[in-house]
């Protein structure tokens, strides 16, 4: 029998449903992220960030079945994404991770894929806060 997959382990579909839906409350009221989102409804947007992070850790593979490649880099390159918005990004996505109150070990496995994606995505230079590192 295999190990449980972090998808598993984090609470599957249920878990990443909530932490995407709680950072897209996030999103939805902040001036400088939420322009980054082109569609009116942020719903694609949660399903592709759900899809997205639900295959990253084990899960179902609907990802790449809709979407193909991530290509994370390629796809945000159209947006400019200044240290000042990534720290928002992290800010959001922070609050959202706090709302499923987590073990400490799930919790530091997650945040720290999910501070290097967004530092990762970062292409724009500007003033390091150095909130997040």
């Amino acid at each position: 029998m295999s190990e449980p997959t972090f998808f598993d382990r984090f609470g599957g579909a249920a878990a990443f449903n909530t932490l995407v839906s709680e950072f897209y409350k996030g999103i939805a009221g902040d001036d400088l992220v939420r322009p980054m989102y082109p569609d009116e409804d942020l719903g694609p947007a949660a399903d592709r960030l759900r899809w997205f992070l639900e295959q990253y850790w084990g899960g179902p593979k609907t990802y790449s079945e809709q979407r193909g490649h991530p290509r994370l880099r390629m796809r945000h390159a159209a947006f400019a994404i200044t240290p000042e918005a990534r720290d928002r990004w992290l800010d959001h996505m922070r609050a959202a991770v706090d709302e499923l109150r987590l073990t400490p070990e799930l919790d530091e496995e997650l945040w720290a894929y999910l501070l290097d994606a967004a530092f990762a995505m970062t292409n724009q230079p500007g003033p390091e806060s150095g909130r997040w590192v």
